[in-house]
Order: C-alpha cells, then sequence, then structure tokens
C-alpha cells in the first residue's frame, strides 16, 4: 500500500529523510487517524510538504504503535528512538507535547530516495489530513498538463 505523509514545512524534515539522519517518522495523535492499524512493513510513504509536490520516498521498514502510554513508558520512547525521529523542538518541549496525546506510531523507513516532483489530488480526503493511505499511489498523482 502506499501513503502521503505531508510534512510542516518550515520543520525541513525531508532532507533529513534522504539523508538517513531522519530515520523514523512519528505520528502522535489523541485519536486513532490514518496511518493506525493501516500502515505495514513492506508499504511505501512519499513524502510531501504542506503546500508543495510529493519529492521522496521510503520503503517502511518496521511499524510500532503505542496507545495510552504512561509517562514512563513514553520516557523510554523518547530516549530509545529521539534521535532517529529527529524532533525539531527542544526535548523537554516535545515531550511535555506528547504528554497530552494517546497513540503514538513510528515508522522505521528505509531505502530513502528522492522521486521525481509530482502533485496530488487530495480530493476526498479532507482538507486538513496530514497523512494519506491511498493504496496506489498512480490514482491521486495529477496528471501535468
Amino acid at each position: 500500500m502506499d501513503h502521503i505523509a505531508i510534512m510542516k514545512k518550515s520543520w525541513k524534515l525531508i532532507p533529513k529523510i534522504l539523508s538517513c539522519e531522519k530515520t523514523i517518522e512519528s505520528r502522535w495523535y489523541m485519536a486513532r487517524y490514518p496511518p493506525w492499524n493501516r500502515i505495514n512493513a513492506g508499504d511505501t510513504i512519499y513524502f510531501k510538504d504542506s503546500g508543495e509536490s510529493v519529492t521522496a520516498k521510503a520503503q517502511v521498514e518496521r511499524v510500532e504503535q503505542y496507545e495510552n502510554y504512561s509517562e514512563k513508558e513514553l520516557k523510554k520512547i523518547f530516549q530509545k528512538y529521539s534521535k532517529g525521529v529527529c524532533f525539531v523542538t527542544p526535548l523537554d518541549e516535545t515531550f511535555d507535547w506528547a504528554k497530552k496525546r494517546k497513540y503514538c506510531i513510528l515508522l522505521f523507513l528505509r531505502n530513502p530516495q528522492r522521486v521525481k516532483n509530482f502533485h496530488i489530488n487530495k480530493k476526498g480526503f479532507g482538507n486538513a489530513a496530514a497523512w494519506l493511505c491511498v493504496g496506489d499511489i498512480e490514482k491521486i498523482k495529477r496528471k501535468e498538463s
């Protein structure tokens, strides 16, 4: 299955994915939003900055999901994975923010690659969707005229 991860442009994370500095994509939610229970090892994630075209992709090596984690469990997650996640805000601030979430998805990336830029049609996914489970990427690629 193919997925689109929409990234916050100001965080400049896509170059870190391509350089293998960022090896884990994380999503932190209050509810079970996609890709919760909808992504598996072997799936492909395409990355785009908000308002921009898709510029990169990576394979999912493995998925870890945590729900209703305690502060102690969250500390373990941070200790073990924060380097690979490449948090852009100070860890103490990020930790305080993450404590207020109930669900954490860690997607371990392999084989990141730059792709020929393309735009997508998000119709039907909602304007604010930051993750799209698309099945086949070809179905949402916008045809360039």
